[in-house]
């Protein structure tokens, strides 16, 4: 139920069409929240079914014209409900992580370059969000509105960080393995 309150979040922000929204997602939300573009329009259409958003009148006649919305006192009173309501943690699926318990029964052909590839990954992503950091959150920078989105940077800074030490690491195990094994 996430996508919705994503797409409500980046419209309080600014009104927009679905494709800058997809821009949008891609540049900034995408980082922790990913949509595709039909995911969006179909939530796009519901959100506006369900009296959540409404399309902004156009000065232009609207055939091919992009439609731009923006949220309804209904869709920030249900954002508000959401972001108040309690939510567990959701358990943490991984696909390397099981190749790599599945790599303990069938061998480790393989694994020890996909994870160098995975390192080299998270490195530049590391450093496209630091860059975001230096460029979007200066010092001074302080509202409340800025220190929240900065958390959600931070969070993704240090979950980088955590895999870049945690594959670190594990190519270091990978050197200490004996030869090739047939399990």
């Amino acid at each position: 139920m996430s996508l919705p309150h994503a797409i409500l979040t980046a419209l309080l922000e600014r009104p927009s069409s679905g494709l800058e929204l997809t821009r949008r997602f891609d540049k900034s939300i995408g980082y922790f929240w990913s949509a595709t573009h039909q995911q969006i329009y179909r939530e796009l259409g519901k959100l506006e079914t369900e009296g959540f958003i409404r399309t902004l009148p156009s000065e232009q006649p609207a055939r091919g014209q992009k439609k731009s919305y923006e949220v309804l006192p209904a869709g920030r009173a249900e954002l508000a409900r959401w972001t108040a309501a309690s939510q567990d943690p959701r358990p943490h699926r991984d696909t390397l992580l099981l190749r790599m318990r599945a790599a303990a029964v069938v061998g480790t052909e393989g694994v020890e370059n996909d994870l160098r590839r995975h390192l080299d990954l998270h490195r530049r992503q590391l450093a496209e969000y630091e860059e975001i950091e230096q460029r979007d959150f200066p010092p001074g920078r302080d509202s409340s509105q800025d220190r929240l989105r900065h958390l959600v940077l931070r969070a993704g800074i240090d979950l980088e960080t955590f895999w870049i030490h945690w594959l670190t690491h594990a190519l270091e195990e990978f050197a200490e393995l004996p030869g090739p094994e047939t399990v």
